[in-house]
């Protein structure tokens, strides 16, 4: 009898009160990309700051032992100053003594292109409670972050480098995505056959997250 489908979960809540209601299950990962300020207005760039370094301290918290938190998070420009999230999450992960495993950089325009108030590359971070060698080379950054299905969303490309990793170097049985969007990690993780767990604020985004396909081949 063949295996069944990988699953795929999708909750209409707010992230941070759902990992705080809900324990990780276990060889559970996360593959996330935290909300920038432009999708947080009402709590003003230092408001968000804060709140910014606290999601990401929690998404570490909650990861089990084994697991691996995967952050994907492009700069911004704001009052004429680069944020850099890279520096955020790592301001993070010093604060709850993770490891950073490894750090990429995925490439959103082509090379050369030129842009104004956000940056054309993303940072990709892995951090874990402890150190883990890794088991071949990597690249360090990818060219194309690949196709997205919204201007907030992961390409999938990178989706699949994320998921990649977590299936060839850890223990990781289930994708959790608490900021999943239109769950474009979510289907990526199911096509190469893992459970997928998301959470989304926005209703029309868990709708379409809930039934996102992404086939094997292109994930």
């Amino acid at each position: 009898m063949p295996p069944p489908p990988p699953r795929r979960t999708v909750h209409h809540a707010e992230a941070l009160a759902w990992l705080d209601a809900t324990p990780a299950p276990p060889h559970a990962s996360v593959v996330t990309s935290l909300p920038d300020i432009s999708e947080l207005p009402h709590l003003g760039f230092e408001g968000w700051r804060a709140w910014f370094l606290d999601a990401a301290r929690r998404v570490v918290r909650w990861v089990p032992e084994g697991g691996v938190a995967v952050f994907f998070q492009s700069d911004v420009l704001h009052a004429g100053a680069w944020v850099d999230k890279g520096h955020l999450i790592a301001c993070a992960a010093d604060d709850e003594r993770a490891t950073t495993l490894w750090h990429r950089i995925v490439c959103r325009e082509a090379p050369g292109t030129l842009s104004v108030g956000r940056a054309s590359y993303a940072h990709m971070i892995a951090l874990a409670r402890a150190p883990r060698p890794p088991r071949q080379p990597r690249a360090d950054v990818l060219a194309d972050g690949g196709a997205k299905t919204w201007t907030k969303g992961m390409g999938a490309s990178a989706c699949r480098a994320a998921c990649r990793y977590l299936l060839e170097e850890t223990d990781t049985r289930v994708v959790v995505d608490p900021f999943c969007g239109e769950g474009a990690t979510l289907a990526v993780a199911n096509a190469l056959g893992f459970d997928a767990l998301g959470v989304d604020v926005n209703a029309r985004r868990c709708r379409v997250a809930r039934r996102l396909v992404v086939e094997a081949e292109g994930a």
